[in-house]
């Protein structure tokens, strides 16, 4: 139902199918994409995006009952088990039968996206070890001051990116938002808590009479609750039909704090417990657990927070489409990842049990990038290194709670060019 209902737009102002869509750049390659862009910062409208030959030629694809190649993602499970797809069709099951009425044979259709995804900026306070600049400003500003300056950080580019965003992404929302037309938002960022946006729309949705027609998801770090005044849990949550918060956290503690390099743990769990306290059934609140290399140790201590709490976890692994993660437990050689996983399988349950079992049967960097894998992984261990020493508190090897993998990491030498 994607293609139908739904609108992706980057940091950037890259415009995907959504998120989880593997294509190739418009602009700027993410890490998500197939193939690099122009790095020549032309955007496109909504309008001239909804029926672009890129979206026609997928809905034609999905009409004539083909797989497009960028929905490899859920048709794979390259993230999670759980899949974008099963979502979407879940939400706007009831608008299938409009397909056939409103899109002809060129896959132009009349309908219009009433699902939103729009990232107005990265703007965030965190600076994760799996993720980057195109999704945090703690990592831009990062990399500004180690002068590594991506085609899309460059003062002019930076600036149209900026102007585009405020005269015609927020345009375009706020039309949607005025004229009614916004179903289901997902506040993503960058850290969404913080855009001055977020609190702006959904108060305005509210005013509007909208609420009892809105659904809300919120991916977020969670270090945050209010903005001017408003508290996410009683000015907005209880004012809209229904929401949900994957709050994410990767690990417990300070291991936790060492995969999510800016939170703080107990003012995490403060703040989700205040949202427990006002969620009318179990899914409201969730645990998004990303699973890491370190988070591979964290399995049971997730799992055991999440019973004390009464709440599920959404469980997903690192993506990587390279092998120079060493974030991803594909990093892993198949023996030593398997043998961690076999540890822990049998206290696992649920969609963590899922993404184990998958992972089981995924192959690892080594086997799918057998050529390139040794380089990689150094140049993985020299980035980790990096980052260790930009960062204060345990190294990542202290992370590695298993004799054989810290052998394995400390034997891989750096100097492989």
């Amino acid at each position: 139902m994607a293609p139908w209902t739904h609108t992706y737009l980057s940091p950037q102002t890259e415009r995907r199918l959504c998120c989880a869509s593997r294509e190739p750049a418009q602009n700027f390659r993410q890490y998500i994409d197939t193939a690099a862009g122009t790095n020549e910062y032309l955007p496109q409208t909504l309008d001239e995006w909804w029926n672009g030959e890129h979206i026609r030629r997928v809905r034609r694809q999905m009409l004539a009952g083909e797989l497009p190649p960028e929905c490899e993602v859920c048709d794979k499970k390259l993230l999670n088990t759980d899949v974008y797809r099963d979502y979407f069709w879940h939400l706007f099951k009831h608008k299938y039968d409009d397909i056939a009425r409103t899109t002809d044979d060129t896959g132009y259709t009349s309908m219009q996206p009433v699902s939103w995804d729009y990232r107005f900026t990265n703007l965030c306070n965190f600076k994760c070890r799996m993720c980057g600049p195109m999704l945090s400003s703690s990592w831009e500003a990062e990399a500004r001051m180690d002068g590594k300056i991506e085609p899309w950080m460059e003062t002019p580019v930076k600036q149209a990116i900026e102007k585009f965003q405020k005269d015609t992404v927020e345009q375009e929302f706020a039309c949607a938002v005025e004229e009614h037309r916004v179903e289901e938002i997902y506040w993503v960022g960058g850290e969404p808590l913080m855009y001055e946006q977020h609190w702006r729309y959904m108060q305005r949705i509210i005013e509007l009479g909208d609420g009892p027609r809105i659904y809300a998801r919120y991916n977020t770090n969670l270090s945050r609750i209010e903005f001017g005044g408003c508290n996410l849990y009683t000015d907005i949550l209880p004012k809209i039909r229904d929401w949900q918060i994957c709050a994410s956290l990767d690990g417990t503690g300070a291991v936790g704090e060492y995969i999510r390099t800016g939170l703080k743990y107990d003012q995490w769990l403060e703040n989700f417990k205040q949202g427990i306290a006002v969620s009318k059934y179990r899914r409201q609140m969730r645990i998004d657990f990303t699973l890491t290399v370190p988070g591979l140790f964290e399995i049971r201590n997730i799992q055991k927070l999440a019973a004390d709490l009464g709440v599920d976890i959404l469980a997903k692994v690192t993506f990587a489409f390279t092998p120079d993660i060493a974030m991803s437990p594909l990093f892993l050689p198949r023996d030593i990842l398997h043998a961690i996983i076999t540890d822990v399988l049998p206290d696992t349950s649920g969609p963590m049990r899922d993404v184990l079992m998958n992972l089981i049967k995924r192959p690892t960097f080594e086997e799918e990038y057998p050529e390139d894998y040794a380089k990689a992984r150094a140049r993985a261990k020299r980035r980790m290194e990096r980052l260790d020493t930009a960062r204060a508190g345990m190294p990542f090897v202290d992370t590695l709670r298993d004799t054989e993998l810290a052998k394995w990491w400390e034997s891989i030498d750096t100097n492989s060019s």
